[in-house]
């Protein structure tokens, strides 16, 4: 019956570490295996990433292409045509009712934006709303409510 007092490895699957530095008598003495001076057998050695052995590196010969930064958030743009086909269902336009037709993704930075035309009277409250949107669904007769 196998039990954890009397498992064992495999035949073969385990071997014992290369004790180097420990006399003649172990094969590993004296250089330890790294040969004669050059510069493996030296401290710190190790070809670094990317080294090509002296030719130009890939990542230098490639030309630049570019840039983005790191504290660059995406921003998704709303348009007012896309709040008009929502006012027929709802006279109250919020994030939770964005975030369950799809529009957004919870905890997405967004922008309401002037983009079309708005013809019903509708309740916003969102976030971030341009000025041109603001006006034209006031125009509309509906009112912006801005949330924190």
């Amino acid at each position: 019956m196998i039990k954890l007092s009397n498992l064992s490895p495999n035949q073969g699957s385990t071997k014992n570490r290369k004790r180097l530095g420990r006399g003649p008598g172990s094969g590993h003495g004296k250089t330890a295996g790294r040969g004669h001076k050059g510069f493996k057998a030296r401290s710190g050695n190790g070809v670094k990433m990317g080294f090509e052995g002296g030719q130009m590196p890939l990542q230098r010969r490639l030309p630049k292409r570019g840039f983005r930064s790191r504290n660059q958030s995406d921003i998704r743009i709303i348009g007012l045509e896309l709040l008009d086909k929502l006012s027929k269902k709802t006279a109250i336009i919020d994030e939770e009712l964005l975030i369950t037709h799809g529009v957004i993704k919870a905890g997405d930075c967004y922008k309401l934006l002037s983009n079309g035309e708005i013809s019903s009277a509708v309740q916003v409250r969102l976030r971030f709303v341009s000025a041109g949107a603001r006006s034209k669904i006031e125009a509309a007769g509906g009112q912006v409510l801005t949330i924190e």
